[in-house]
């Protein structure tokens, strides 16, 4: 190997490498670090090239499994990163620029080696491996035993919340920042923006990662973890104060998207004055080892595709989801979640409760249009969900926007091309639904925006609707996609309770929205009937006649059901399911005729024209309290149409509805309790959150890539 080379296939050989992972052990101030750091290399894009760099270098990974107890050289490299750090902050005298690289550079290895160490061991073995000590000289940190993982963990959230991107001098009161910013401005051409900010959003991606790398142990337990040692630093001791801080930078890091600088934007350039003896070394034999990194294109995306994404928004999205759905401690609920709960827009100026000390303030505008703008990705729904039900401050703010449009529209899109999406996108999608029903002036105001030309929608040409039609229309055939495809229960209560809250408040409905609301109810009758069918020739067969009366099911005795089959029993319970909801859907007709029969000509000519549909629920033991007032309100109308006379025009039709409906005699409709559901969590949440967080992170994070035999937590199918 030497200063050219250029295949990966010879990292293995690498003398470097070879001497990290091998039977000397290493000082932290041996010169060998200054040539292993100051290497300069496009940092890995995507899974792929990750994939081809750990597969080169496993037997190095190893090696120094095997011989890291003896040489303790894991916990050097890391006290070289930690001093790195620690000089950079604490030394505004310090005018070699070549820390914040070098930084960055130790924890791209360190993050390489963490991940293949937690895949292969357990917490326990993890924390024996950063307590060896190295054996090879004095120790800049005394000898005293440093707990390194915490003082690892507790600098990687320094970097994260104390590194700001681009012209940091207006962002930070930092005097060592101001410091390193004038010095920058002076020596480079091109301003702070082109060396300072680019490596600084380098370094920041590589310690969101490297975090969630700390944090991957879970992907390798069937089991949710809930007695964690990384978990445990993370919300005690040192780590514990930044929490708000972190929470606060990750989701500014999502709004902000800032895109990735172009690969190797963030390589130092030698200057004039010869750069020094490190740069002797990078541009000499460091480099030449090092280069390979980027691994000559193969897998990774194009500078086009990188200028159009934010790795530093998508990575930092991900850690913040799981850090919210850590389970809580013994002694202390998770503090990050605490923290997601609590913070208030920075227009308000209540004071905070005491009782948290996680609370903050963040630009409620700001995550707003993020939110609006980056509903595609499944991260970005689940997090919209998790402000919605945890953060009642968020959730008012959202209510009570006027342009509530930008935000519901993308969330029906999801729904709409419910086929194309997994099916945690769909649930979280449809309980962010849900939860904006349980607000009436949320139901009022949606039918009151008009929408032009809603392109994605294609089953019909929707020049001009209203919001809550769209909606309606959007959880009906959401409905039956799922009656004919996936026949989820789940996903048809949470539909329903959605048109359940909204339909007192129904307004205005588009004679499109009230045919589909009609037409539902068509297709869930034919399903009654044809599961009615099969319940009953199942029971015929069980009790051996073809001939014998059978009692009406619903009197079925348990000595009928003795003779159920497992198959039998089955239909029995989708008829029992089938009927609930029939009851649902009447239960909905009925709250919009006793609430707002005026406000809807439409969905009254709609249940004219399909009058016949509901003569079969009329003496139904089921339905037939329920079928009272749409019995009366289809009578009442009938009449009037009959005395009319025959061949009515449509515009006929409604203006006869219109004014029967100020002569209908409501005191005659019963009242019926009003329809009002509320989304709850199930018991243990995390058993359903925390697997769909980790396979989001195990598909979507940037440069990460796990070999999938070694994941436990989910299968890959469910990912």
């Amino acid at each position: 190997m030497g200063a050219n080379s250029s295949s990966i296939s010879e990292l293995p050989e690498n003398e470097y490498l070879q001497k990290l992972s091998g039977s000397e052990p290493i000082s932290e101030n041996d010169p060998f670090w200054n040539q292993l750091l100051s290497f300069s290399f496009t940092t890995p894009t995507n899974s792929a090239d990750l994939k081809l760099l750990e597969e080169a270098t496993i037997s190095v990974c190893k090696s120094l499994v095997e011989k890291n107890p003896r040489t303790g050289n894991l916990g050097s490299l890391i006290k070289v990163f930690l001093s790195r750090t620690k000089e950079l902050k604490i030394s505004a005298e310090c005018q070699n620029h070549l820390f914040i690289w070098q930084a960055h550079n130790a924890l791209f290895i360190i993050c390489c080696l963490l991940k293949v160490f937690i895949s292969q061991m357990s917490e326990e073995e993890l924390q024996l491996h950063f307590t060896y000590e190295e054996k090879a000289g004095p120790s800049s940190y005394g000898t005293e035993c440093e707990d390194l993982i915490e003082e690892l963990l507790c600098c990687l959230i320094q970097l994260i919340v104390e590194i700001p991107l681009l012209y940091p001098c207006q962002h930070t009161d930092s005097n060592w920042w101001k410091w390193l910013c004038s010095w920058y401005r002076g020596r480079y051409s091109g301003g702070v923006t082109s060396a300072l900010g680019d490596i600084t959003y380098s370094i920041s991606l590589e310690a969101v990662t490297t975090l969630i790398v700390f944090l991957s142990c879970q992907l390798f337990h069937k089991e949710i973890l809930r007695e964690s040692i990384i978990h445990r630093y993370l919300m005690h001791g040192r780590c514990l104060p930044y929490t708000s801080r972190l929470v606060k930078t990750l989701l500014y890091n999502f709004i902000r998207q800032e895109r990735s600088p172009p690969p190797g934007a963030h390589v130092f350039q030698q200057q004039t004055d010869g750069g020094g003896l490190l740069y002797g070394i990078a541009s000499g034999v460091a480099t030449g080892l090092w280069t390979v990194f980027t691994l000559g294109g193969v897998g990774s995306k194009s500078s086009a595709q990188l200028e159009q994404c934010s790795p530093l928004a998508s990575q930092s999205l991900l850690l913040l989801l799981v850090l919210a759905n850590l389970t809580d401690a013994p002694d202390i609920p998770n503090p990050y979640r605490q923290a997601i709960m609590s913070f208030k827009n920075t227009q308000d100026n209540t004071a905070f409760s005491s009782s948290n000390p996680h609370a903050f303030q963040i630009n409620f505008n700001s995550l707003y249009t993020a939110l609006c703008e980056q509903q595609k990705s499944d991260q970005a729904t689940l997090l919209l969900y998790m402000l919605l039900h945890q953060n009642s401050n968020m959730r008012t703010y959202v209510l009570a926007r006027t342009d509530i449009e930008n935000l519901v529209l993308p969330i029906l899109e999801i729904l709409y091309h419910v086929e194309e999406r997994n099916s945690h996108h769909v649930y979280m999608a449809l309980i962010i639904l849900l939860i904006l029903t349980e607000d009436d002036g949320f139901n009022r105001s949606i039918h009151e925006v008009i929408l032009k030309n809603i392109t994605w929608y294609a089953e019909r040409v929707l020049t001009e609707i209203s919001l809550g039609s769209l909606l309606i229309l959007v959880v009906i055939r959401t409905i039956q996609y799922n009656m004919t495809r996936t026949r989820d229960k789940y996903l048809h209560t949470n539909c329903l309770a959605a048109l359940a809250n909204m339909s007192a408040q129904f307004r205005s409905l588009h004679q499109y929205a009230a045919q589909r609301i009609i037409s539902l109810f068509s297709l869930l009758s034919k399903k009654h009937n044809k599961v009615l069918e099969q319940a009953t020739q199942s029971l015929r067969g069980s009790l051996g006649s073809n001939d014998s009366p059978l009692p009406d099911y619903h009197f079925w005795e348990m000595s009928d059901c003795l003779h159920f089959s497992e198959t039998k029993l089955r239909h029995a319970q989708d008829l029992n399911v089938i009927e609930e909801v029939i009851r649902m859907m009447l239960e909905i007709i009925n709250s919009c005729l006793t609430n707002s029969l005026h406000h809807n000509p439409n969905l009254v000519y709609a249940l004219l024209y399909k009058r016949d549909l509901f003569e079969q629920f009329r003496t139904h033991p089921s339905f037939q309290d329920i079928m009272q007032n749409i019995d009366l309100v289809i009578s009442f109308f009938s009449s009037r149409l009959e005395q009319a006379g025959a061949e009515l025009s449509v515009e006929r039709v409604l203006e006869i509805i219109k004014q029967g409906a100020v002569a209908l005699p409501k005191d005659r409709l019963r009242k019926f309790p009003e329809l009002k559901f509320k989304y709850v969590e199930e018991e243990q949440p995390e058993e359903f959150f925390i697997p769909y967080v980790w396979s989001l992170v195990y598909n979507s994070a940037v440069a990460l890539y796990w070999n999938p035999r070694d994941i436990q937590l989910f299968t890959m199918d469910s990912g």
